[in-house]
């Protein structure tokens, strides 16, 4: 069954049911399937076959949700990409991924695609609005003529296997070195069926895009929102007002945030001014989040919190921190404990945190190990680097590179990356710990640590930290604070203000890029 049948069989069911929401577009999902049609038709005639890539350079829109669909009729593989790297890392994803066709909005093209010697494979550009940009030698097209002119007949449905590549997501993510990872039409589907299992979603949902539909912090929910027929909301990227006016407007009832999201949602100085009782469950990813952010979600919101750890590998989720049934008489503050956990496992994933010799970590929330996982959401590899697959994949099992505690209900905390675990004095310091500490400072608003040069220790922790506007902190204060409530060897020995961390695509924090600038200057 491939991913195209979700559609198909939703719009057969709920042809008249509101299907997307996106600026002044409203579309049914008879009428979404009927674009759906068109644009698969549309590529076939512009001679994407099977197996053939499509590329896709978009902000968060309906046309997006079509890519993924038209694509995925027609067996073509779609490559969604960072509209926030740089030219010179577009044209290589185009060139590795082997793209015969971008669809794209106009602001994003530059002068490298003006030359077909660049992208040698890429035959058709997709404009999807009117563009003042000048031509280039790769033939374009406009999105919205291609789906006015098509004949959906000439797009017949075909069958698909099930280990059919889907999707190549390419992740720069916390390495800065990117790689395409492989994910199937069964990767996608058995996600969604579990994500609809574990979340209840309904045809009552009304589900914000806001997280990038380049990467899967959204995009699993393409699937799984369209599955139970609810409604697909779109805003192009986040900002705070514009998320909280969505949700006020369009009875918006779950999304998925990046906890830096999330974080400036809860400090927006007008959060209380706009009705948000439709949400009925928030979800964060992506990154480890500070427990008083999450204390803050909860007494801001009021709604159900739900933490949710994964990877691109894994389509994306590995654990969720629902709670069990009885830990629902819990009081607050121990509900909030597992809330702010990395969760337990998401359904149908097998989940191990092993030690260095492979054994089992016991489960006692202090000893660390890595998190290794298996099953039918694990990708298959990466795109044409079979020697990275071999070192990730071991016997079935994708070496996830996170390292976790977990305790005695099978709860699971991630206490940091490999990468990014400081050693100083000897010591190993998780800068998770750390930054949760710092997040409870109140006149910080975002914080990183990190673990610069040091010829005595080796390693010296650090803080690079935002502080709140017109709340006094000053870098004494701040490690007087960490010293009462860490061990002397965890907290940080110097406090570097800054105006914004550097961040990923999908707007995580990224720790390299500060270890690069400050290891510079110390």
């Amino acid at each position: 069954m491939g991913l195209y049948d979700l559609l198909a069989e939703t719009s057969q069911s709920y042809p008249n049911k509101l299907a997307v929401i996106c600026g002044e577009n409203r579309l049914t999902y008879g009428q979404l399937r009927n674009r759906v049609d068109k644009m698969a038709a549309s590529f076939l005639s512009l001679g994407i076959r099977k197996e053939k890539k499509v590329a896709v350079l978009h902000k968060n829109c309906h046309i997006f949700l079509e890519s993924y669909f038209a694509a995925a009729k027609i067996g073509a593989v779609l490559v969604p990409i960072n509209y926030r790297l740089t030219p010179k890392e577009f044209i290589f994803i185009l060139k590795n991924s082997q793209a015969e066709a971008l669809i794209v909005q106009p602001e994003f093209l530059t002068s490298e695609f003006e030359s077909s010697n660049q992208i040698p494979l890429l035959k058709n550009i997709i404009l999807t609005k009117s563009s003042a940009v000048s031509e280039t030698s790769i033939k374009s097209e406009n999105y919205e003529s291609l789906i006015k002119n098509a004949d959906k007949e000439m797009a017949p449905e075909i069958s698909i296997p099930d280990s059919s590549i889907a999707q190549i997501y390419y992740t720069s993510g916390m390495t800065g070195k990117p790689k395409g990872v492989i994910l199937t039409h069964r990767n996608n589907r058995k996600h969604a069926i579990g994500a609809i299992q574990e979340l209840k979603l309904s045809s009552a949902d009304n589900w914000l895009h806001v997280s990038p539909m380049f990467h899967l912090a959204d995009a699993w929910a393409v699937w799984a929102l369209t599955k139970t027929a609810a409604t697909h909301v779109f805003i192009p990227s986040f900002e705070s007002q514009a998320v909280l006016l969505a949700i006020q407007e369009h009875k918006v009832t779950l999304s998925n945030f990046i906890p830096t999201m999330l974080n400036m949602l809860v400090n927006s100085p007008r959060v209380e001014d706009y009705d948000c009782s439709s949400l009925r469950v928030i979800l964060s990813g992506g990154a480890p989040i500070a427990k008083e952010v999450v204390k803050k979600v909860l007494t801001t919101f009021g709604c159900d919190y739900i933490q949710t750890y994964g990877l691109t590998e894994t389509s994306p989720f590995i654990t969720m921190s629902i709670l069990e049934e009885d830990m629902k008489d819990f009081s607050f503050e121990e509900q909030l404990r597992y809330k702010a956990t990395t969760g337990r496992p998401f359904s149908g994933v097998q989940l191990k945190i092993v030690g260095e010799d492979g054994r089992e970590v016991k489960p006692d929330e202090k000893e660390v190990g890595e998190i290794i996982v298996k099953g039918e959401t694990v990708t298959p590899g990466y795109w044409r680097q079979p020697e990275e697959t071999s070192k990730r994949i071991i016997d079935g099992w994708l070496h996830t590179r996170d390292l976790a505690v977990v305790n005695p209900k099978g709860y699971i905390t991630i206490v940091d990356r490999m990468d990014d675990v400081i050693i100083t004095g000897g010591e190993n310091v998780y800068s998770v710990e750390v930054e949760d500490t710092l997040y409870s400072h109140p006149g910080i608003l975002e914080a990183a640590v990190v673990g610069l040069p040091d010829p005595v220790w080796g390693e010296m922790v650090t803080a690079v930290v935002v502080p709140k506007k017109g709340v006094p902190a000053d870098e004494g204060d701040i490690l007087e604070f960490c010293q009462t409530r860490l061990a002397q060897f965890k907290s940080p020995k110097k406090v570097i203000f800054t105006d914004s961390l550097p961040k990923t695509g999908s707007a995580k924090i990224c720790k390299y890029k500060l270890r690069e600038k400050f290891s510079k200057i110390m």
